[in-house]
């Protein structure tokens, strides 16, 4: 128990995380009558929020948005299955990666074919893919919070001085109250990207599976670290810098899987112009301000290095997404629609089967087949970003 006492107060020494000459007892709530400092012991306040949001979510997309996308044509099915076989299935859940060698082997234990086994490995595989209508569910959810979130945050940021003077971040810190607009805002965002670390499990899974999770991870670190250390001015600019373009990346595949192309594209455009605004003008606006212009009002510590280095490290994948935008915006423009996503599902989805390959018949006549959009096998910064955000 001692060496517990010894390696906690080790790692929250205030040598590390406040700045010379302050101590944890100097910004203990209650301590000044004229500030209202944050109590560390709330970031426990958004686990169970988290719990709480989860159990919206699911209620909302069950009894509403599931019902829009269906009255709206979307598949709630999908693919039809392979025909059964024990060999081919065991051999499917050892492994859903079909080798050649796997295929030689399996050719030999089952006397079909390579095309076959091929075929019916696709077949198997888009059995487990969640439906078109599952991702309309899980984009249009993050697009209502997303625009909570953002309007939210613009009453609450309004009227606070360091929206309109990043410096005001800096100055008289870290003796700074924390209002109760800012204390929701803080515990609901954070409670929100818990539920999305902890979701993205079970969700549809992407081919930025692990960088989406490694900026959620960021995201609640940053919010935590702002929060212990009281620097929530600078968290909440951070937090509404994020949310802003995201909700027009989910509004572009709900439109995509709703078969509204036109719309798509528009919003598509919208959005990253407003990506580029937000995650490349606005966001490194503050980290300028977070690195040239506090070293000149506040006395350095360890911790600002720590922050200021995580703000760093997501103004790096917002670099990253902004690449696989212009790509997708590049294609648009030369194919006359958007052909693809930033948030793509994984590269080995169903790519081919023999739906896909016949045209479909109807009265004897082929009717004429559209090639699908990748978009529409799409699963959010860059936000940011949390959040890409983020």
């Amino acid at each position: 128990m001692d060496l517990l006492h010894l390696v906690s107060d080790t790692f929250w020494s205030t040598k590390i995380w406040l700045p010379p000459n302050v101590t944890w007892d100097d910004i203990r709530p209650g301590v000044r009558p004229d500030v209202n400092h944050a109590d560390y012991r709330h970031l426990v306040y958004p686990l169970p929020l988290a719990a709480i949001i989860f159990v919206i979510r699911i209620l909302v997309e069950r009894h509403w948005i599931s019902p829009i996308g269906k009255a709206l044509g979307i598949k709630s099915t999908g693919p039809k299955p392979p025909i059964p076989n024990k060999e081919l299935e065991s051999a499917y859940n050892a492994n859903s990666r079909l080798s050649h060698k796997t295929t030689v082997n399996l050719t030999k234990q089952t006397d079909l074919s390579e095309r076959q086994i091929e075929r019916w490995w696709r077949r198997r595989r888009a059995q487990d893919k969640p439906t078109t209508l599952v991702k309309f569910c899980e984009n249009s959810w993050r697009c209502i919070y997303y625009t909570y979130s953002f309007i939210f945050g613009c009453i609450v940021m309004w009227d606070k001085p360091w929206l309109w003077d990043i410096k005001n971040c800096w100055y008289g810190y870290p003796h700074q109250s924390v209002t109760n607009d800012i204390w929701w805002y803080y515990m609901i965002s954070m409670a929100f990207y818990w539920s999305l670390t902890a979701s993205q499990f079970v969700d549809v899974k992407r081919k930025d599976f692990w960088q989406m999770f490694v900026h959620h991870m960021i995201t609640i670190v940053l919010i935590a670290l702002s929060w212990v250390c009281n620097l929530h001015r600078v968290g909440s600019l951070v937090l509404l810098v994020h949310d802003c373009a995201d909700i027009f990346l989910e509004a572009a595949k709900i439109t995509k899987y709703a078969q509204y192309q036109k719309v798509c594209d528009t919003i598509f455009a919208v959005f990253t112009v407003v990506w580029i605004v937000t995650r490349l003008v606005l966001y490194p606006r503050i980290i300028y301000s977070s690195s040239v212009e506090a070293p000149s009002i506040l006395p350095m510590f360890p911790a600002y290095y720590i922050f200021n280095t995580l703000l760093i490290l997501l103004l790096v994948l917002h670099i990253g997404w902004t690449y696989l935008i212009i790509q997708i915006a590049v294609k648009a423009i030369r194919s006359g629609q958007m052909e693809g996503d930033v948030r793509s599902s994984s590269s080995d989805e169903l790519s081919d089967s023999s739906e896909n390959a016949r045209p479909i018949v109807a009265n004897g006549t082929p009717k004429k087949q559209t090639r699908p959009s990748p978009l529409k096998k799409a699963g959010s910064k860059p936000s940011s970003p949390k959040k890409i955000s983020k």
